[in-house]
């Protein structure tokens, strides 16, 4: 799997990997600190997180257009700069609820945004122009899934970064985390009335938290608050030092993707020239199939991407703060790096031979010491856990799962019978309405979400990290090689328009992710999955409907004869 790759890959990753760790630092709270910061009820929170997340993926169109006219490594430099400004922004600590630092966060998010869009596709462009030299080619879809485990190692620490930070500023104020807390001290802070038991939990958690405490509600509500709003505005600041870190990998290695990407043009022309041209009707039908399996990508990412909206108030309403036994490990994000580093070793144990294969089953018997170790050291029960440290998991399976992906697939390539990309999109919908199908049974009896304060009931941690398990197994059918199938399918001269509707579709997607959080307080919380589950279903009998002609016009092998008939009956079938 990293076996003769270009070293550019590598470079390119890391300097992804900081980026990104940037990015879901803030991402993990975002919500969080809307609420926090602003007072602002989950929907509008939730419309305001999905306005975010459609932008973020809307501006790479206008980031590869900027790079098409100026120069593609030159405007990834300025997307990091520009994000750079916006989480120094993010990390002002201004005052709460006052309307010049709601107007700085907006400001500070558009301009995330927007060097999200300058930095983002273009990278990836430039990733997979590395592989236009036919001697990389046959590892593009490889390099990608490697591409797209660096992302997620970013995205795994950043989640215990924030609650760690939150933790320190909590503490510093002589305070601990509580999720029913920041709610009832919002209400309690917007002159709304609690009625006594909400009023109860409040002096309750000054009883058993801060018994040094002497001031009233009112001013335990305002310093609460204030501490947790720093802890986040911590964790903007670390934000900016990733987007350093990100700019000094990407300019110091530039040596290498530079040199590559030079050399592979002049390799790339030629295999331009050996490359069957389309017809008019085959390049008509290949846009066609392309846009009808980017309107299934739109409700893929719609139901993901809860995992910073609807998945995240689960955890903090519905879902206990406290585990024990195995499952304590999970939170500690070092157990989790030290599995992936166990997994890892194995591989290469059944794939290396001599000192490496040695080496490997020394590492292997490391990491297992490694693992027992956290165990017998973490304390049981663990106690206090932060909505936003569920977020790990779904990169932590990604990193973790991305051998036996790559495996699986390599595998079913070799007896020719791996599924086309339309295909695993389609068992990517199945899998995640099958995720939600599971949230939904654990839910069952749970109710209706409170505005304030937690569920009257609450399930246990592992009904979350099942679920982001099974979303996991839905996302690597479909994100990593999302790119590269455009990239091998779109017709030569729509490629920047072909990856611009990618990356439109997740905006779209990723904008539609509010209308659950629209729910979120008015309907029943297992109705609610069982809404996403439909959607997931629908989705997937579209997709698995018509499968046979997507098939047939996306073929790596262009068809001759039958396009034309190809393209009328993909038409007919969504008539």
């Amino acid at each position: 799997m990293f076996k003769n790759q270009p070293m550019g890959l590598y470079v390119l990753s890391l300097s992804n990997t900081g980026e990104r760790f940037g990015y879901y630092t803030m991402l993990a709270i975002l919500l969080l600190f809307l609420q926090a910061k602003f007072a602002l009820s989950t929907a509008t929170a939730g419309l305001i997180y999905s306005s975010f997340l459609a932008l973020v993926y809307f501006m790479p169109m206008l980031g590869g257009w900027v790079a098409d006219k100026w120069n593609f490594s030159k405007t990834v430099t300025l997307g990091i700069v520009v994000m750079f400004l916006g989480y120094a922004l993010m990390a002002v600590p201004t005052p709460r609820m006052a309307t010049s630092s709601f107007v700085i966060m907006i400001a500070a998010l558009l301009l995330i945004s927007i060097g999200t869009g300058l930095f983002k596709g273009n990278l990836q462009v430039m990733v997979g122009d590395l592989y236009n030299n036919p001697r990389y080619a046959e590892k593009r879809d490889v390099a990608f899934s490697l591409f797209y485990m660096a992302i997620n190692i970013g995205a795994m620490f950043a989640p215990s970064v924030t609650t760690g930070l939150c933790s320190y500023a909590l503490g510093k104020a002589g305070f601990a985390y509580n999720p029913a807390i920041p709610s009832l001290c919002t209400k309690y802070l917007g002159g709304d009335t609690l009625d006594a038991d909400k009023l109860q939990t409040l002096n309750d958690y000054i009883a058993a938290y801060a018994p040094d405490y002497t001031g009233n509600l009112q001013g335990f509500s305002d310093a609460f608050m204030n501490a947790i709003s720093t802890g986040y505005s911590y964790a903007f600041l670390v934000a900016c030092g990733s987007m350093i870190i990100s700019f000094l990998i990407y300019k110091l290695g530039r040596r290498t993707y530079m040199v590559e990407q030079n050399t592979d043009d002049k390799s790339a022309d030629a295999a331009k020239t050996a490359a069957p041209e389309l017809t008019p009707a085959q390049t008509k039908s290949r846009i066609i199939a392309l846009l009808l399996v980017f309107t299934v990508v739109i409700f893929f990412w719609m139901v993901f991407h809860q995992n910073g909206m609807t998945l995240t108030k689960f955890a903090e309403v519905f879902t206990q703060t406290e585990t024990s036994s195995w499952t304590r490990i999970a939170f500690n994000v070092w157990a989790l790096a030290t599995i992936v580093v166990l997994i890892y070793a194995l591989f290469s144990v059944f794939q290396s031979k001599g000192k490496a294969r040695i080496i490997s089953i020394v590492v292997a018997i490391a990491a297992i010491g490694g693992i027992a170790a956290f165990y017998a050291t973490t304390p049981s029960p663990v106690s206090g856990l932060q909505p936003q440290i569920y977020q790990q998991f779904n990169p932590f399976y990604v990193v973790a799962l991305t051998p036996f992906s790559v495996g699986i697939f390599a595998w079913l390539a070799k007896k020719k019978k791996e599924p086309s990309a339309p295909r695993k999109i389609g068992y990517g919908m199945l899998v995640a309405g099958f995720a939600f199908a599971f949230l939904m049974f654990a839910s069952l009896g749970l109710g209706t979400a409170p505005a304030e304060g937690q569920g009257e009931t609450l399930v246990s941690p592992n009904v979350l990290i099942t679920t982001y398990l099974f979303l996991t197994f839905a996302e690597l059918l479909l994100s990593p090689m999302g790119i590269s199938f455009v990239s091998k399918v779109a017709p030569p001269k729509y490629k920047g328009l072909m990856m611009g509707c990618w990356f439109g579709a997740t905006a779209i997607g990723n904008y539609l992710v509010f209308i659950p959080a629209l729910l979120w307080n008015e309907i029943n919380v297992a109705v609610l999955w069982g809404i996403l589950i439909v959607v997931c279903l629908l989705s997937a009998g579209f997709i698995f409907s018509i499968m046979k002609k997507l098939e047939a016009a996306t073929s790596d092998t262009a068809p001759t004869a039958p396009a034309e008939d190809a393209l009328e009956t993909v038409e007919d079938d969504v008539i």
